[in-house]
């Protein structure tokens, strides 16, 4: 997503109100919280979902579904080592959860340790072998590792790797 500059005010709808009241809590409950955060998330605001999922991630600690949709925001925000973290706690959780399995190792690539990664998109594509983009995804951090281990081929950038995690 790319920002405007500051003092520009056509922003995306809800970003301002949201940046202008982070030292508050937002009005409603943690339900509504959520379901606002994944409105913003599906309308292309990652960084103003993850703010009020963050305050229902707080709330609701053990909420799994607050938790991934946190993750997937920021991820989407370019956050890659939180979104890890946050994958990670669903993972910890919940280690036959292929969807989190999946967003870990993308995050991991982004995050520039192919070597987890690839751990990670390769329990997500054994658990959901069908799913063609978790095959693809591990399939690039692989190659990743061979091109870093292989004289001759160079290293890759981090991130290089593929895929999106929402």
């Amino acid at each position: 997503m790319s920002e405007a500059p500051h003092g520009d005010h056509d922003s995306r709808p809800g970003e301002d109100q949201l940046a202008s009241s982070s030292q508050q809590a937002p009005g409603g409950d943690t339900y509504a919280w959520y379901r606002r955060g994944l409105d913003l998330l599906g309308r292309g605001s990652p960084a103003a979902a993850a703010q009020l999922l963050e305050r229902a991630a707080e709330a609701e600690p053990g909420a799994r579904s607050v938790l991934e949709a946190l993750a997937r925001a920021q991820f989407d925000a370019g956050r890659y080592a939180q979104a890890a973290d946050s994958f990670r706690q669903i993972v910890e959780a919940s280690p036959s959860d292929d969807y989190a399995h999946f967003g870990l190792g993308l995050a991991l690539a982004r995050c520039g340790d192919p070597a987890a990664a690839a751990e990670h998109l390769a329990l997500a594509a054994a658990m959901r072998p069908e799913l063609r983009h978790y095959t693809e995804a591990l399939r690039g951090v692989r190659a990743t590792l061979r091109a870093r281990t292989e004289p001759g081929l160079g290293q890759s950038a981090p991130g290089t790797e593929g895929g999106e995690p929402g």
